[in-house]
């Protein structure tokens, strides 16, 4: 059973979604490009931004895993921290204030989930080469 494509599906929902959020807020304030120094436009933007910079090696990870027969219940664990990570991240950094230590419980937890997943990389590629 192959898990990554079910999180893929999942986490490129929730990409849309902080997208369409930023195109909405560009229109409310009327930013065509960049930020314009308005402080909800930049939450927007690097929400969404952070987002895009680690959730494709995440995925990319589970997959080679898979692709290597790792387990499914630990390719699908890597995924539900990765998703716990994106959506805490997410939800805590887009409040003003910002909700306290989401931003570090959400990087960590994505931290985590990419640690994990490169490790699990590193010993089934070694073992399997052995």
């Amino acid at each position: 059973m192959y898990v990554t494509p079910i999180f893929a599906g999942g986490l490129t929902l929730l990409y849309v979604y902080l997208a369409v959020r930023v195109i909405t807020t560009r229109r409310t304030v009327r930013i065509g490009l960049g930020d314009g120094g308005d402080a909800e436009m930049l939450r927007c933007i690097r929400v969404h931004a952070n987002f895009a910079e680690y959730v494709p090696i995440g995925l990319l990870l589970m997959a080679m895993a898979e692709l290597q027969s790792a387990p499914a219940w630990m390719t699908a664990s890597i995924g539900l921290i990765l998703v716990a990570g994106r959506l805490i991240h997410a939800a805590g950094v887009s409040r003003q204030p910002e909700v306290p230590g989401s931003r570090t419980l959400g990087m960590g937890l994505t931290f985590a989930a990419l640690i994990v997943a490169a490790m699990l990389n590193l010993a089934l590629g070694l073992y399997q080469s052995l």
